[in-house]
C-alpha cells in the first residue's frame, strides 16, 4: 500500500488539475500549497516560489530546521480525519488537508507559513526566545528583516482559503480513487453498473442483494468485488453517495435536516446525524450553519479588498 500510495500522489502532483490549482492558489492567495505523503520528512514548502522568508532563512540552521520537521510531523498525525491548523513555534500558521482513498489517509495538501496577526515587537521578541530556547545560532538582522515581511492574513479569510482547499482535497480524492482503482483493478462491468445504480436509486430502500440483483450477480460475489473494486463496503459506499447528496440538499434555504435525511435515503435521523458527522467531521445542522453564513457573506460582498498588511497586499 506505501508504494501505490506513493505511486497515486506522485500522478496527481503531475497532473495538469493540481499544477493549474496550485499556480491559482497561490496566485490568489500568496500562500505555498504542496501535496505530499502521509510519513514525508522533508520540509513541505522549501524551495516554493511563495515560501515564508522567515521559514526559507530558519530552514538553512540544523536546529531549526529539526523543530519544523516536528512541527511538520505533528500536524500530519492529528490531521487524520478533519482539516487541522497548528501555530509553529515561530508563531505561524500551518495546516494540513487530508486526502483520503477508502477510509485510508494517502497524503495532505499542505499550506500556511502565515501569521493571524499583525507583526509586533512583542511577539517578535517571543518568537527570539522559542528559537534561544532550542539552541538556534541566529542572524538577528536577518530574522528581523524576514519576521516583519511574514505575510499576515486574517482568521476570516484563511479559513474561506481552507475551505476552498477542503473542496479541491475532496475532487483531488476521486482521482487519486480511480488511480488506485485503475492500478489494482480493472473494473468489472458489472461493478460500473451497480454503482450507477446506486448513484440513480440511492434514495430507495436499497440493500446489497437488491443491487446485486439488479446487476445479476450473486450476494457473496457482489459483496466481494464490490469492496475488492471500491475499497468500501456497500454500506459505506451507498452511505457516501447519499452524504454527498444530503450536503448539495442542505444549501437549498427552505429545507429542514429531517427532510433532507429521508430524502437521500436514511430511515432514522439519528443514523443521518451520526453518518454525516463521521464522514464530514461535523454536524449536519453546524455545518448548514456554517455553509449559510459563507454564502450570506459572499452575498454581501466577495470581492471586498484585503485589509493593509494582508498577504495579497504583501505581494
Amino acid at each position: 500500500m506505501n508504494s501505490l500510495r506513493h505511486t497515486v500522489l506522485d500522478r496527481l502532483v503531475e497532473s495538469q488539475v493540481y499544477r493549474d490549482y496550485e499556480r491559482a492558489f497561490g496566485e490568489a492567495t500568496g500562500l505555498p500549497l504542496a501535496l505530499c505523503v502521509a510519513d514525508d520528512w522533508h520540509l513541505t514548502h522549501h524551495g516554493n516560489r511563495h515560501e515564508n522568508p522567515l521559514c526559507a532563512y530558519l530552514s538553512t540552521v540544523n536546529k531549526s530546521c529539526a523543530a519544523c520537521l516536528q512541527t511538520q510531523h505533528d500536524l500530519n498525525a492529528l490531521a487524520r480525519e478533519q482539516t487541522r491548523t497548528i501555530t509553529c513555534y515561530a508563531g505561524l500558521c500551518e495546516t494540513a488537508v487530508p486526502l483520503q482513498v477508502g477510509g485510508r489517509v494517502i497524503g495532505f495538501l499542505r499550506t500556511g507559513e502565515v501569521m493571524a496577526h499583525e507583526p509586533s515587537e512583542m511577539h517578535y521578541r517571543k518568537v527570539l526566545k522559542s528559537l534561544k530556547n532550542i539552541g538556534v545560532d541566529l542572524d538577528l538582522d536577518r530574522v528581523r528583516e524576514a519576521y516583519f515581511h511574514t505575510p499576515v492574513m486574517s482568521a476570516r479569510r484563511y479559513e474561506s482559503v481552507l475551505m476552498l482547499l477542503q473542496i479541491f482535497a475532496q475532487h483531488l480524492s476521486m482521482v487519486a480513487g480511480q488511480i488506485v482503482f485503475q492500478s489494482e483493478n480493472d473494473e468489472m462491468p458489472a461493478i460500473t453498473r451497480a454503482r450507477e445504480f446506486i448513484l440513480l436509486r440511492h434514495a430507495e430502500n436499497l440493500t446489497l442483494g437488491s443491487v446485486a440483483a439488479a446487476v445479476h450477480m450473486s450476494t457473496f460475489y457482489f459483496c466481494k468485488q464490490f469492496k475488492r473494486t471500491t475499497g468500501l463496503s456497500f454500506t459505506e459506499y451507498l452511505s457516501g453517495v447519499r452524504i454527498q447528496q444530503a450536503r448539495e440538499e442542505m444549501l437549498k434555504p427552505h429545507a429542514r435536516v429531517s427532510e433532507v435525511a429521508y430524502t437521500v435515503g436514511f430511515q432514522s435521523l439519528t443514523h443521518f446525524n451520526r453518518v454525516f458527522k463521521k464522514l464530514n467531521g461535523e454536524s449536519p445542522t453546524v455545518y448548514r450553519a456554517r455553509m449559510c453564513e459563507r454564502l450570506r457573506r459572499r452575498s454581501l460582498g466577495r470581492g471586498a479588498a484585503p485589509r493593509a498588511g494582508s498577504a495579497a497586499s504583501r505581494r
